[in-house]
């Protein structure tokens, strides 16, 4: 397996779960990292918590707002020299019977789950393509299974996978690696949860920051474009 050590990976909604799980295995990698969050004091809690000023910072970025992405690059580029792999990771769900979901509630869904990463990918495809880069985006077993009172969330997840599927045949000849997780249920803050020890059956956020370590340690020539994760068990 190749080394990761100095790459420079910047991972959105960085500040809990998953997004942290992945920032603090790749930081045990030698990773220098950029994570970011809508709320600017949090993020850099969260950097200092896991890392030094050295290896990682906390940036403020909503990824609705493509300047927001945009400025979030430039920064990282600024501070780290390159940016080598960007992890799409920021959503929010809402859930809720079709007929009871709001039109705010609907539209911050896709802003966040769908546009938000295509911003992200936008915002740093220059980059990508200059360093032969990998952009992951973290998307869900929602994203081709769907449930009642999933419609919002449903709608999201499912254009996230078919968005980063395309853009993967899009780029892949351009050197860029695009791959699509699809995690089932995780341990983690989403959706204002909080992580308890009723919990331990589900993927654990460490469990994906292994994944993503294992994802970027693969051969060059090698491009595993959408990886579904679910637990072994289900919960009782």
């Amino acid at each position: 397996m190749k080394s990761i050590a100095n790459k420079v990976v910047y991972i959105t909604g960085g500040t809990k779960g998953i997004g942290r799980g992945i920032a603090k295995a790749l930081l045990e990698n030698n990773c220098n990292v950029a994570i970011s969050g809508r709320n600017l004091e949090e993020a850099q809690k969260t950097a200092r918590e896991l890392g030094n000023e050295l290896n990682i910072i906390g940036l403020q970025s909503d990824v609705r707002n493509y300047q927001d992405e945009e400025n979030a690059v430039n920064t990282i580029v600024k501070t780290f020299g390159q940016l080598d792999v960007v992890i799409a990771n920021a959503g929010v769900g809402i859930f809720a019977s079709v007929e009871d979901l709001t039109l705010e509630e609907w539209q911050t869904m896709i802003d966040t789950n769908l546009t938000g990463v295509f911003h992200t990918l936008k915002a740093s495809i220059t980059q990508l393509k200059l360093n032969k880069g990998y952009f992951i985006s973290i998307a869900s077993l929602a994203g081709i299974n769907f449930f009642a009172s999933g419609s919002g969330y449903n709608a999201s997840k499912f254009g996230v996978v078919g968005f980063t599927q395309a853009a993967m045949l899009d780029l892949r000849n351009a050197d860029i690696k695009v791959t699509t997780i699809l995690p089932g249920s995780v341990t983690s803050n989403f959706n204002n949860h909080i992580p308890s020890a009723e919990h331990v059956w589900k993927i654990q956020p460490e469990d994906m920051g292994e994944l993503v370590v294992d994802i970027l340690k693969m051969n060059p020539n090698v491009l595993p474009s959408k990886i579904e994760i679910r637990p072994l068990k289900t919960g009782k």
